[in-house]
């Protein structure tokens, strides 16, 4: 496994439109393996294949305090979202330094393929549900800030290109696992 670089904007990289997985090899495995490790040591709780220079419908996720329960998600298609909607504040490993309130079904039923090239369907809610649509909006070349109005977009942008220049490093998922403590 090896730790990639991720593609950040303004790259044009982000706005294609990710192909489906054929078949399930040790390949596709390994390309898994390194994006787990990737998002893990930016440290962030989601990466899609597009943001490490891979056109191909393969997310990973992992929203647990402790980063121990890895997801992989193959072709991953939303099958049920609910009609309920919920907010969250979101950010980006593609848009660092940038985080926006974004609303989205509070709850969706996903169908894809596991690492083993199983078919499977769950429902998740909370924010594995933002983080499973934020993650697949990247497969169709959607970046989350462009859920915004075209000004606040624009600023945000422009807010993470300085941002990069000058990183700072946040813990967020631990900042949201401690106010939920709170």
């Amino acid at each position: 496994m090896a730790i990639k670089e991720i593609i950040t904007v303004p790259s044009s990289i982000l706005k294609k439109i990710s192909s489906s997985v054929e078949v399930v090899d040790e390949e596709i495995r390994s390309t898994l393996g390194d994006m787990l490790e990737t998002m893990y040591a930016a440290p962030g709780i989601g990466l899609a294949a597009i943001q490490i220079g891979i056109p191909k419908r393969m997310i990973v996720i992992d929203v647990s305090e402790e980063r121990n329960e890895p997801h992989c998600f193959i072709n991953p298609e939303i099958m049920k979202p609910s009609k309920t909607i919920a907010s969250f504040e979101e950010g980006c490993l593609s848009v660092p330094g940038v985080w926006e309130e974004i609303e989205r079904p509070d709850k969706c039923s996903v169908k894809y393929l596991n690492r083993d090239g199983k078919e499977c369907e769950k429902n998740y809610s909370g924010l594995m549900a933002t983080v499973i649509q934020h993650e697949m909006d990247h497969l169709e070349g959607i970046v989350f800030v462009d859920h915004l109005s075209r000004l606040k977009k624009g600023i945000s942008i422009k807010k993470s290109i300085k941002f990069q220049k000058n990183p700072v490093k946040e813990d967020r998922l631990a900042k949201y696992h401690n106010d939920k403590k709170s």
